[in-house]
């Protein structure tokens, strides 16, 4: 994997080379291995948090990570178009606005010492803004490429702070247009459901059940681009351990491999029922 400038990464795109490589500033990486009509996005998967925070931040590393996504990169890297964020959202969200993508505090509790300052969070949305140059700049090289794109925006949930029962899987799709794309909203959330998983874990999946699919990440692309549907899809962490951090390297391979399969079928009924 090579360090390249944005605009290295940008020029790549629009000349359609595939590449592997981490942005210059390591806040997200990105893998092109051919130019599918599809992409994989796992924009809460990091965890990297600048030092220049540590010391102002109330939150434990714990308290980061079990918010975080972790492994959401890990079960899409097989596919041939990847891109992750490295960094966490607890400096930034990448799935939130950039006017509330920085936080103050998080799920109920004050997140720093004191307000952080201007130049903390300029530094902060300069890599947010940066992301979203790449995202409109890949996404608008498969559109034209193909007339139509296919986005996997993948996530996970921590499924044991709730007290009801609640899906493995869940696909939020508030925000895509119904008339269109709502059978294939459907058909993807029944291949979720059948997705075996070791450990006695049964797989179930729902359609805005736990999540509706109001992050900005899909609301982005959904806005700036005609042709593209974006599938936002909640992994229950089922994966791990949510109160002590061990990760069940069993189940995130068995998930990996599986939507290897799946991903592929989705993008070729995409592509019958759009064309």
């Amino acid at each position: 994997m090579r360090k390249l400038a944005v605009t290295n990464i940008i020029s790549k795109i629009k000349s359609e080379i595939p590449f592997e490589a981490v942005a210059e500033d390591y806040s997200f990486t990105i893998k092109i291995e051919h130019y599918a009509p599809y992409i994989c996005a796992a924009i809460h998967d990091g965890h990297q948090f600048r030092k220049s925070l540590w010391e102002k931040c109330l939150h434990t590393e714990y308290d980061r990570w079990y918010e975080e996504d972790p492994c959401t990169r890990q079960i899409i890297q097989s596919n041939p178009i990847v891109i992750a964020g490295s960094d966490s959202r607890f400096e930034y969200d990448l799935n939130r606005a950039p006017e509330n993508a920085i936080y103050e505090d998080a799920w109920g509790k004050q997140l720093w010492k004191e307000p952080l300052a201007d130049k903390e969070k300029a530094k902060s949305l300069e890599k947010h803004q940066t992301f979203y140059g790449v995202v409109h700049a890949l996404v608008k090289q498969i559109e034209n490429k193909y007339g139509i794109a296919l986005v996997f925006d993948m996530h996970s949930y921590n499924w044991q702070r709730w007290d009801r029962a609640v899906p493995t899987w869940n696909l939020g799709t508030t925000n895509i247009d119904a008339k269109r794309f709502s059978q294939l909203a459907a058909s993807w959330s029944k291949k979720l459901a059948s997705i075996a998983l070791p450990n006695g874990i049964v797989s179930t999946s729902k359609i805005n059940d736990t999540f509706q699919g109001n992050g900005y990440f899909l609301k982005y692309i959904t806005s700036h681009f005609n042709n593209t549907l974006v599938l936002a899809t909640e992994l229950a962490k089922v994966y791990c351990n949510e109160l002590d951090g061990t990760i069940y390297p069993e189940v995130v391979s068995a998930v990996e491999e599986q939507l290897k399969e799946l991903i592929p079928q989705q993008v070729s009924e995409f592509q019958r029922g759009i064309v």
